[in-house]
């Protein structure tokens, strides 16, 4: 399930906002849901052995923007989707928003123009999808010096559909605590269909710098995969605003595949 809010600066001001902004709207997210929801997802979320996951992800801003001086400025109407197998953040989030109609984002003070709700629709793989926030796979590696080491991997090198598979796997078992049988992914795959180096994002989340990937990528993986990589996101980060992507409609990717 996802909701997408539609808000603009109050008295139709600019939103201003840092370059790296992820960390303003995820603690955007927070403040508008119920405290005990905010304390519980925020503080454990969904546990798999040593992982947690939060089970959310949120797109880019998407709207007429300017950079200057280190800021992003926003002018009319701003959408931000947001999404989560978990239906009960994202009813919270709605209804609080809506209660309030006023959204603080960062310094602004921004109006609540619509929230529109979009239950899942049945797909079938493949289904080829269009990046909103950036996908970032990576490891931890150690240097011969024993030093920490993140890299983060490319679409085209293999790690990058392996690691998604296990991480979409490990959200799935968080998820259903479980309750429900998990089918391997044998033969499932994340193909880049559209994606260079162009498509390489390179944002900063808590002073931590975070390299990810947009572009447009051919899902082929059995259904429970397929709804929790459109729920929760592909890859790494997803609270903090990564791996959110947007099923393609027909017209845009040649008429074969869902949307």
């Amino acid at each position: 399930m996802r909701i997408a809010i539609t808000f603009i600066g109050k008295r139709e001001q600019s939103i201003s906002l840092p370059i790296h902004y992820n960390e303003k709207i995820q603690g955007m997210i927070y403040r508008h849901l119920s405290k005990t929801l905010a304390d519980w997802l925020h503080g454990a979320g969904y546990e798999q052995g040593k992982r947690r996951f939060r089970l959310f992800t949120f797109s880019r801003l998407q709207g007429k923007y300017r950079i200057k001086n280190g800021e992003i400025s926003f002018s009319g109407l701003v959408k931000l989707w947001v999404s989560s197998p978990n239906k009960d953040i994202l009813e919270s989030f709605a209804t609080h928003l809506v209660k309030e109609s006023v959204i603080r984002l960062g310094r602004n003070t921004c109006e609540l123009v619509s929230v529109e709700v979009m239950m899942n629709r049945p797909l079938k793989s493949p289904v080829r999808v269009r990046v909103l926030s950036p996908i970032t796979v990576y490891s931890t590696l150690y240097t011969p010096e024993k030093r920490r080491k993140t890299y983060y991997y490319s679409p085209q090198e293999p790690e990058f559909n392996t690691l998604i598979l296990k991480n979409l796997s490990k959200k799935l078992q968080a998820f259903h605590n479980s309750a429900v049988e998990i089918p391997e992914p044998d033969g499932a795959s994340i193909r880049p269909v559209h994606v260079n180096t162009r498509h390489l994002a390179i944002l900063k989340y808590k002073n931590t710098i975070i390299k990810g990937w947009r572009g447009i990528y051919e899902l082929n993986m059995p259904e429970p995969y397929l709804s929790m990589a459109m729920d929760a996101g592909l890859g790494a980060k997803n609270s903090q605003g990564f791996g959110m992507v947007e099923v393609m409609k027909r017209r845009e990717n040649g008429g074969n595949d869902q949307g």
